[in-house]
């Protein structure tokens, strides 16, 4: 995995290349319909809304982050 490119450091014939290279992968990629995408994804939400934590919340028994009883000790 390359590093961290600063792109200050690169000449304005680098960037371009970089920005071409960007648009080949980009102009591969399969393109969806937003209304298309907006129903697949609301019909996968309302799928798992049963099992899904932000909807119904955590168990207070499963909870990690409760209030414990007795507060905090230090030692």
């Amino acid at each position: 995995m390359p590093g961290v490119i600063n792109m200050d450091e690169l000449t304005d014939v680098d960037k371009a290349k970089m920005e071409r290279d960007q648009k080949k992968i980009e102009v591969k990629l399969e393109r969806w319909l937003t209304s298309k995408c907006c129903t697949e994804f609301m019909e996968a939400v309302q799928a798992g809304v049963e099992d899904d934590t932000l909807v119904k919340g955590i168990a207070e028994d499963k909870n990690p982050f409760k209030e414990l009883k007795g507060g905090c000790v230090v030692c």
